[in-house]
């Protein structure tokens, strides 16, 4: 029992596998690869595959190694099955980034269907203070601003998370181009590999460009008849060799 992706933007194929097995009644899915768009339907058509006998479905995360918030529909999709179908789920073994996606979005990183993570302030007991200590209104005045301020603390979570993926999307989209760039760089100007990284860096600190536009006009201008760099570019990327070489 094995469902598969098809390719995204990492150029790679089969994104997303979850092989498993089934014993007695319980179904055990280790999910393997990256949870990314489409992530959510691969796990939709593996559990619409369970035996109908099946009345536990756990999932072993390990080996997922990277997540964006389509990870959080897969999660959504897992819990709407145990609800439709009265089973129980899990989800456990987080590692690495996908569980500092976990964190940011503030959920369980141990199992995020079992609810907030225990060690969060936020999910200490509404009855945990003692009734003697609390004043005649209690039950009634302080539910509303708790509840806004945790909503709020959740949004600015969320926020970042968006962020942090908006980034690692980024940085993967631009790999190949800046790894083009440092090849052209190394022929060039006869520089190691961390040499050429450092004056791509450099370039687009003194030109206050970003780094995939440097290195995509260092790449477009090394193709025949292609556009040479802008004259700030070009300033920007000989200041940065003449520091290389002199350091």
């Amino acid at each position: 029992m094995t469902s598969a992706a098809s390719p995204h933007l990492t150029g790679g194929l089969d994104t997303l596998v979850i092989p498993g097995r089934v014993d007695a009644d319980r179904a055990e899915l280790t999910p393997r690869g990256e949870l990314v768009h489409g992530c959510a339907d691969i796990l939709a058509r593996t559990l619409a595959g369970l035996p109908a006998t099946v009345v536990r479905v756990d999932l072993d995360m390990g080996g997922v190694h990277f997540m964006d918030t389509a990870g959080l529909q897969f999660l959504d999709v897992l819990a709407d099955h145990g609800r439709r179908r009265s089973l129980t789920v899990t989800a456990t073994n987080w590692n690495g980034q996908p569980r500092r996606i976990l964190e940011l979005a503030g959920l369980n990183t141990t199992d995020p269907l079992a609810g907030p993570d225990s060690t969060s302030p936020d999910s200490a007991s509404p009855d945990s203070a003692s009734p003697d200590s609390a004043g005649p209104d209690s039950a009634v005045s302080p539910a509303a601003p708790a509840s806004s301020a945790v909503a709020l603390e959740r949004a600015e979570c969320l926020h970042d998370l968006r962020e942090e993926v908006e980034q690692l999307r980024q940085a993967i989209a631009s790999r190949p181009v800046i790894d083009q760039a440092r090849g052209i760089l190394m022929a060039t100007h006869g520089c190691t590999s961390d040499e050429a990284w450092h004056i791509l860096r450099e370039t687009s600190q003194l030109s206050n460009t970003k780094l995939r536009d440097v290195a995509a006009a260092v790449t477009a201008s090394a193709e025949a008849d292609g556009p040479p760099p802008s004259a700030e570019l070009r300033t920007a990327l000989k200041r940065a060799v003449a520091r290389r070489r002199r350091g």
